[in-house]
């Protein structure tokens, strides 16, 4: 039972490889034939008006035949040759031959030419040859079943035809599957896009996939602020109110009671302060709701010394760029307030073309060092998260200077 399994694949996969063989003959002489048969009006008509007959099967011919060979190696071999992602115009071009000259100056036009042109009639020969080695084959076996026909010297020859027909159709479908594994190999290079090409669309794909997780938690961030200032942030402002109800009406209770509800109350009211805190870490309401001005406005003015800030962006960045330089200016305040032992700092963000500048000086004693693992490196990831820039000048005895520079489109 195993045996004839066996027996039965290789005959169904020689059937395979056959047809996959015999129906790329016309395919690969396409169009070296349209070519051909264009020149040849050309020459015959003997007028420059007719000269664009060629040009034009030439543009239609290899695009079709490229989408048909797709379509043989899929079906017929189960090869996928990848297609080549058109690189985005800044503008469409409607006008057709800018689109015709742009398709011609690519190279891998070149290489489906080289294939369906250059190639082609070869690879045509070499099926021709397996098709010829199966008829030959076929009829060599089959021999004997004929030879009672002819006189008896020639049965003798009909024996050694007989033989060898049967040695070559074992062989055939060797043949026929190395054609079919070489084709497979060379389609991909010369139909599909180059290594630089495939590396191409994948940092784009990386990019964009980079680019959909950022936003994505960026949204879960926002849902997690919104949640925490609807839910968590009012049952805690409604428990420090009704402690301090409490507090305020209930006078006749013990002293261990007053003071448990005194305890309760400032530990309700600590909580709303660091959930502030916290929401405002995530992202601010007021960022999404009026913009980076009255945010870093309402961030300056928490901090406990002065803070000089100019915003000047005219048209909003993109919300995720938004969010990350309102993180990078918190994050800087908070290492001044806590580290620099500075007397003042000063806050400027401003839009230069299409790039969101932001810039933290501080008057502290400096040595900041954003390699050493410290707050300023994940503000340095932060920041490279949407491909932007983070320095960091920060010598012994002051000042620091912190710059960010974030595309304001993703």
């Amino acid at each position: 039972m195993r045996s004839s399994g066996t027996l039965r694949r290789a005959l169904l996969r020689a059937r395979r490889d056959t047809g996959f063989v015999a129906a790329g003959i016309p395919l690969h002489l396409a169009l070296a034939s349209l070519w051909v048969w264009g020149v040849t009006i050309v020459v015959k008509a003997n007028a420059w008006a007719v000269v664009p007959i060629p040009f034009a099967l030439f543009v239609v011919g290899v695009p079709a035949l490229t989408v048909v060979q797709r379509h043989r190696y899929r079906v017929l071999l189960g090869v996928g040759v990848p297609r080549l992602t058109p690189t985005p115009t800044p503008t469409p071009e409607r006008w057709w031959p800018r689109r015709a000259l742009r398709w011609l100056s690519s190279a891998q036009t070149w290489r489906q030419v080289g294939y369906h042109l250059l190639l082609g009639p070869l690879l045509a020969a070499l099926e021709l040859l397996v098709l010829a080695a199966w008829a030959v084959a076929v009829a060599g076996a089959t021999s004997c079943g004929w030879a009672w026909a002819l006189p008896g010297e020639e049965r003798l020859m009909a024996f050694f035809y007989t033989v060898g027909g049967v040695v070559l159709l074992c062989s055939a479908p060797w043949l026929a599957g190395a054609t079919a594994r070489t084709e497979a190999r060379l389609a991909p290079a010369l139909l599909g896009p180059s290594r630089n090409e495939r590396l191409r669309q994948r940092v784009e794909h990386l990019a964009e996939s980079r680019t959909d997780l950022i936003e994505a938690v960026d949204s879960e961030r926002r849902r997690i602020e919104r949640d925490l200032h609807d839910g968590t942030q009012q049952r805690l402002v409604s428990l420090a109110v009704h402690l301090g109800l409490a507090r305020a009406t209930l006078t006749d209770l013990p002293d261990d009671a007053r003071t448990a509800i005194d305890e309760a109350h400032r530990e309700a009211k600590e909580a709303i302060a660091e959930l502030n805190d916290l929401v405002r870490g995530l992202h601010p309401a007021v960022l999404e709701d009026r913009g980076l001005d009255a945010a870093l406005s309402g961030l300056a003015a928490r901090v406990p010394l002065p803070v000089g800030l100019r915003v000047d962006i005219g048209e909003r960045a993109a919300p995720v760029v938004e969010s990350v330089a309102y993180f990078v200016v918190s994050e800087a305040l908070t290492n001044v307030t806590k580290h620099a032992r500075a007397t003042r700092a000063e806050v400027t963000v401003e839009r230069i073309g299409k790039v969101l500048r932001v810039n933290v000086t501080d008057d502290g004693s400096g040595g900041a060092d954003a390699s050493a693992g410290s707050g300023l490196n994940g503000l340095a990831k932060r920041v490279g998260s949407v491909d932007g820039t983070f320095r960091v000048s920060s010598p012994a005895g002051g000042p620091t200077t912190l710059i960010a520079e974030l595309p304001c489109e993703l």
